[in-house]
């Protein structure tokens, strides 16, 4: 395994990834990467600080003959988002993350990577440190706790930065520029049961749904990837139903804006239905690799004895939870009528059975805003009728394409000048935080790009290693022609 990702061209770029790599920075836990930042910046005398919020700002003035061109800003976040495989020992809070070459590709020894945002900031970074660069005043702002709520970009203050031109570094394509974005809308979900006494005659078994591939759910939701939470919800249906099974608890995934990759339920089986537990486990496992067949071949079924819980979820209960979990919307709800794009998504990601209350964690995602808010609403109407409720929080608006950008078609001619081809560019259903951005900056001017990474927010997540070096090529080439 070779893990000499700091030797790779560009050296300037990939030299910082490779130190990003070694602080731990999953979302909410930033105060490591931070100190990095702060840091760096006084070891390479670039000026830095910190605002209230926890984002850190860099500034750098336009070196000769720059001085009259508008500033830019260059963009990204520091956190990443923790995945991991289930048979991987890995505690994202302490451990740094293992990267290794994969032929054309970088990725993690059994973890998420961190190239999204990463590859940003190392980037950044290199801007900031190279010292014989043509360039126009700039500033870098580098966001904390993007992926879990944008805490950063909300707590932007109007007049922290003073350019016009905001060059967002968090796109995954490399050869397209990323001029608009979806919104977001959170929903939780919450119906309380009730727990009775463990039956006598019977065995616990833990069943898992694992092997999915997950990923971003926003860039990803298109796909038809298996969600782990509906799959383990129609699984524990079916074992009611056959096995006359009670389920003691059901919990899956871990991350708002991942896909689901894995999900258990603990269920307790009267020992004259034990036998045949492993043939209707068996024949649920041919069903849904069959229709998974293209997007999740190696999606499975696992189970295994386990100790007995005290307590099982009341039957009546349990019908409300698997009928809840059922009814909630899944997937892609609409695609866009103006751009081969979804519009409408929302993605059930985490379900939780703790203390007498399932907990569920939807993210609803549109670039039409009052979409968003419907789907918000059914979220409402569906868990009222299950005897729930629904929680609506933490929207925050897309970001609408302006295809009259004038850094726009300096960008356009930039690419084309250098690699002999226009890039595309177009929107995407993901999130970015250019949304919150263009409510506080209102003069901005916003492009987002980068290198290609595929599979973010699992532990699949791979960076291209030629499109590192174009897109720093890029980057450096838009600064020297940066626009008056």
């Amino acid at each position: 395994m070779n893990t000499n990702i700091s030797q790779l061209d560009p050296t300037i770029v990939w030299r910082n990834f490779h130190l990003l790599t070694q602080i731990p920075r999953p979302s909410k836990h930033e105060e490591k990467v931070r100190k990095f930042l702060v840091d760096w910046a006084a070891q390479h005398f670039v000026q830095c600080k910190v605002d209230e919020t926890g984002n850190i700002i860099f500034s750098k003035p336009a070196s000769r003959g720059y001085e009259h061109h508008k500033g830019i800003i260059l963009q990204a976040h520091c956190d990443m988002v923790p995945q991991k495989n289930s048979d991987k020992e890995h505690n994202f809070e302490t451990d740094p993350i293992e990267a290794y070459i994969d032929t054309e590709w970088v990725t993690a020894n059994g973890t998420t990577l961190g190239a999204d945002n990463g590859m940003g900031v190392a980037a950044i970074m290199a801007v900031f440190e190279t010292k014989d660069m043509e360039h126009p005043a700039l500033e870098a702002l580098i966001t904390i706790d993007e992926e879990t709520g944008m805490t950063g970009a909300f707590g932007l203050k109007k007049g922290e930065l003073k350019g016009s031109i905001l060059l967002n570094l968090d796109s995954e394509e490399e050869g397209e520029l990323c001029i608009g974005c979806a919104g977001g809308l959170d929903a939780a979900i919450t119906l309380p049961y009730r727990m009775a006494a463990a039956p006598a005659e019977h065995t616990a078994f833990k069943v898992t749904v694992k092997g999915l591939k997950g990923g971003h759910s926003g860039v990803d939701i298109h796909l038809g990837r298996g969600n782990a939470n509906k799959i383990i919800t129609r699984l524990a249906a079916y074992l009611m139903q056959k096995s006359k099974a009670q389920i003691c608890s059901i919990n899956g995934g871990n991350m708002r804006n991942a896909i689901p990759r894995e999900a258990e339920i603990v269920i307790a089986v009267p020992n004259v239905k034990t036998e045949k537990l492993q043939s209707h486990i068996a024949k649920f496992t041919k069903v849904v690799k069959a229709e998974l067949s293209v997007a999740d071949p190696d999606f499975t079924v696992e189970f295994t004895p386990a100790t007995m819980p005290a307590e099982v979820i009341v039957k009546s209960f349990a019908n409300k939870i698997i009928r809840l979990l059922y009814a909630i919307p899944n997937g892609v709800i609409r695609m866009s009528d103006t751009m081969p794009m979804v519009e409408t998504s929302t993605n059930l990601a985490i379900v939780k059975t703790e203390n007498g209350t399932l907990s569920v964690s939807c993210l609803l995602r549109s670039s039409v805003d009052s979409a968003k808010d419907e789907l918000g609403q059914t979220m409402v109407i569906i868990s009222k009728l299950a005897g729930g409720k629904c929680e609506l929080s933490g929207a925050y608006p897309g970001w609408k394409p302006n295809v009259n950008s004038p850094v726009l078609k300096v960008m356009k001619d930039v690419y084309t000048n250098l690699f002999g081809y226009e890039p595309t560019v177009g929107a995407i259903h993901a999130g970015l935080e250019c949304g919150l951005f263009a409510g506080i900056y209102k003069n901005w001017d916003m492009i987002s790009f980068g290198p290609t990474i595929m599979y973010p927010h699992s532990p699949d997540e791979k960076v291209n290693i030629a499109t590192v070096d174009k897109f720093w090529r890029y980057l450096i080439n838009i600064l020297k022609n940066s626009p008056k």
